[in-house]
């Protein structure tokens, strides 16, 4: 994580105070632990698979991706801060202990954030799971649909690109929104992860011809939160977009704190101004970095 805070450059907006505080954030992933770094800042948990009330994390890619986001770095004294680390967490668990799931379980989450997003002030919604590639299916519309009902209501959505690239027309839904921020990564070609290819970002345009995604972000072997902390291991390493969404909506929940006023598409389009450039394709990393310290 001090690759990812150097290179969004989030350090420096954290060293002037900015650290997210009093922004709220959801997550729809395989659950979130009770692990030190969140220091009691987790709001709310509710479970989509099994119905428990406790909140768990079965995968440990919940919580790492909250520890991204979110957590304060504690148990590394300060190495693996996340992006905005005292910001508020909501866990919704829609993936199994396989980081799978399904589509009523992404619906039915989408459905409770529209439903409560005023009482848990919900201001950005991330979403680090996806189906398979856009193939124009009913139920991928209905994915798509769901997701924008959300940012509809003034939420900034941000979801990862998935890691079926880099094939052109490799987004994963429901990254294929013209709405939400997509996020690819940014180094999936810096060193081959375990899991996979050496290139794995998606990539656009859309079927709609939308270029996709709009931001990139670190996403290899980025060490963050790990679930079974309690076994003295107190983080782990994963690659992929769904380490790259969280860094970009953290930084989201920077400029909220700043400027809580701001509407969705006026945070997208903050990040679009001080995104940096890598020299990639266009549908490859979207408008580039964002640099967080440009953000105001």
């Amino acid at each position: 994580m001090d690759r990812v805070r150097e290179m969004l450059h989030a350090d420096e907006l954290h060293r002037r105070g900015v650290t997210g505080r009093g922004v709220n954030v959801a997550i729809l992933d395989t659950g979130i632990c009770a692990h030190p770094d969140f220091d009691r800042r987790i709001v709310a948990f509710y479970d989509f698979v099994n119905g428990k009330k406790i909140m768990y994390d079965d995968a440990s890619h919940g919580t790492h991706v909250a520890g991204i986001l979110g957590g304060n770095g504690g148990l590394g004294k300060g190495r693996y801060r996340g992006i905005a680390p005292e910001c508020g967490l909501i866990s919704l668990k829609v993936l199994d202990r396989f980081g799978q799931g399904r589509l009523e379980y992404l619906i039915a989450a989408l459905d409770w954030v529209c439903t409560n997003h005023q009482k848990y002030k919900i201001r950005i919604l991330n979403i680090s799971a996806g189906t398979t590639k856009e193939e124009g299916n009913e139920e991928s519309f209905r994915l798509v649909q769901c997701v924008e009902k959300v940012w509809d209501l003034g939420i900034t959505v941000v979801v990862a690109a998935g890691n079926q690239g880099p094939e052109p027309k490799s987004i994963t839904v429901p990254g294929n929104s013209r709405k939400v921020i997509t996020v690819g990564a940014s180094d999936d070609f810096r060193k081959k992860p375990k899991w996979g290819s050496v290139s794995y970002s998606g990539c656009g345009p859309t079927m709609e011809c939308v270029c996709k995604p709009e931001l990139v972000a670190p996403g290899t072997e980025i060490v963050s939160c790990y679930s079974r902390w309690k076994s003295g291991r107190y983080y782990a390493a994963k690659s992929g977009t769904s380490m790259a969404a969280p860094a970009v909506a953290g930084g989201a929940a920077l400029l909220l704190e700043r400027e809580p006023y701001l509407t969705n598409m006026q945070i997208k389009m903050r990040m679009k101004a001080c995104a940096r450039d890598l020299g990639l394709l266009h549908n490859r990393q979207g408008w580039g970095m964002p640099d967080l310290g440009k953000l105001f």
